[in-house]
């Protein structure tokens, strides 16, 4: 329990700075005079105060955080913020259980923007901000937030960094401080929002729905303040701008910091994976238009071109918008939609999956074993954007991605098992490991995931975690190996 008690306190210090979360809502709450500005000041006090006990109670504990420190207050810290989170809402939806809630919660902070609220467009304005600064907030992630806070409490962050950082390669630095990349990250982050923030105005929504969408967008959260999702708005100019800003949101921020600092657009010319995502999204909105127009879909290339290119971009970057039912297309255009989620975005992003440079080194290793068939005594090394990639990091991505699929098969099996069909099952598992929104079938774009009983979703919203802290940081706490001195 001793080891325990450091960790207690820096996950009270944490929910002491996550408090300040819930002032942000207040604002529109007041401004609409909506009736939940209560609900947010009382939510902020009673997470205040939880954390200041906490942190109170074991402050004499407090030490620099180790390895195994890391893994756990990562798991916990995405697991009890989300659970304050559901304070608000539970307070002011009637009939809103805590499973239900928990489900909103947790998919907000983890960018899935799957949800299971109906009459998003009478939801009050202060709720409706609240489910999307979780997007945002949980975009870059909250850990990153708190390693740029957490050395002013007299608690370091490398550790913490570490185990949140998504991608293969967690030791490289932007700066020579972790405390300074975190907040050079939050500043890209930032500045790019307000650029969506504009932009979507400028294309024609409200002010208020330009921010929640563009807090949508930058995290890939994809939730949105109307039942119908972005075909509510109608507007080729609004779905522009989304995609625009879902590409950007897809890819590395570290690259995004880097172009900044160096004033040059090189650093995306010399990003691989960048290059790669690129392609490969924009090659399949192509792609799928056409097959759309072949099959009958739609009558013409560019309305085909409009739709698949919205939805494509918003799928395969994990953000979850939607402009229209994509479910009742051919099977083959939601399916490949799906398993770009998987595959595409960027390590370093605020996408999920497996990730676009997990995805080039494991067809580079089977690209090397084939080449050692033929040459077993040859030296060839696997080099990503002209870097030698170590085989310690192959072998881990490879681990990674056999334990991925495993979970999705067996959390598939599982959804089957408790009575929900095939589709529904293995695209709702897939929509929520990679933290991509709808699936299909059930919880499809015209649905949502109301319609799971409450063991399906506890499913969802362990597969949506699973996904978020990228396998590896969450069920490594439950290995008996982790409890072990």
């Amino acid at each position: 329990m001793n080891k325990l008690l450091p960790i207690l306190n820096v996950l009270g210090a944490v929910l002491m700075l996550f408090s300040i979360t819930f002032l942000m809502p207040l604002l529109p709450a007041l401004w609409f005079k909506d009736g939940s500005a209560r609900a947010f000041v009382e939510s902020a006090l009673i997470t205040l105060g939880t954390g200041f006990l906490l942190w109170l109670g074991t402050r004499r504990f407090k030490r620099e955080l180790k390895a195994r420190d890391g893994f756990l207050l990562v798991s916990l810290l995405w697991t009890v913020i989300a659970a304050f989170s559901t304070i608000p809402l539970i307070m002011k939806i009637p009939g809103l259980t805590f499973t239900d809630a928990y489900f909103e919660t947790m998919s907000g902070l983890t960018t899935t923007g799957a949800t299971v609220l109906v009459g998003l467009d009478a939801l009050p304005q202060g709720l409706n901000l609240w489910r999307h600064e979780l997007n945002w907030v949980g975009g870059m992630g909250i850990i990153v937030l708190a390693v740029a806070i957490l050395p002013l409490l007299g608690v370091g962050g490398r550790e913490l960094y570490k185990a949140e950082t998504p991608g293969p390669m967690k030791d490289s630095q932007l700066t020579p401080r972790i405390t300074e990349t975190a907040k050079n990250l939050w500043l890209v982050y930032t500045g790019i929002t307000i650029a969506c923030i504009v932009s979507l105005r400028v294309a024609g929504m409200s002010w208020f729905d330009a921010v929640c969408h563009a807090f949508a967008a930058m995290g890939l959260g994809g939730f949105s303040t109307h039942d119908a999702s972005v075909g509510y708005f109608n507007s080729p100019a609004i779905e522009f701008v989304l995609i625009v800003f879902m590409l950007l949101a897809g890819m590395n921020f570290a690259t995004h910091f880097l172009v900044w600092r160096e004033k040059s657009f090189k650093p995306y010319r010399y990003d691989a994976e960048a290059k790669t995502f690129l392609l490969l999204v924009l090659g399949s909105c192509v792609g799928i238009a056409a097959y759309l127009v072949a099959m009958g879909t739609y009558d013409n290339f560019w309305t085909a071109l409009r739709h698949a290119s919205f939805n494509l971009v918003s799928v395969a970057t994990d953000c979850g918008f939607a402009s229209v039912d994509y479910d009742k297309w051919p099977i083959f255009a939601p399916l490949w939609m799906l398993f770009l989620s998987c595959i595409s975005v960027s390590s370093g992003s605020t996408g999920g999956g497996i990730k676009m440079i997990r995805t080039l080194l494991v067809i580079k290793q089977g690209w090397r074993e084939m080449l050692h068939l033929l040459h077993p005594r040859a030296i060839i090394p696997i080099k990503i954007g002209g870097a030698v990639i170590p085989n310690k990091v192959v072998f881990s991505v490879q681990g990674f991605i056999f334990l991925y699929f495993y979970s999705v098969i067996g959390l598939s099996f599982v959804l089957m098992l408790s009575g929900l069909d095939f589709i529904s099952s293995f695209s709702a598992v897939i929509a929520c490991i990679n933290n991509a929104g709808p699936g299909l079938n059930q919880v499809g774009p015209a649905s949502n995931f109301q319609g799971l009983n409450d063991f399906q979703t506890w499913v969802c919203t362990f597969a949506m975690l699973l996904g978020r802290l990228e396998l590896f940081t969450l069920l490594i706490v439950f290995t008996p190996a982790f409890w072990r001195k």
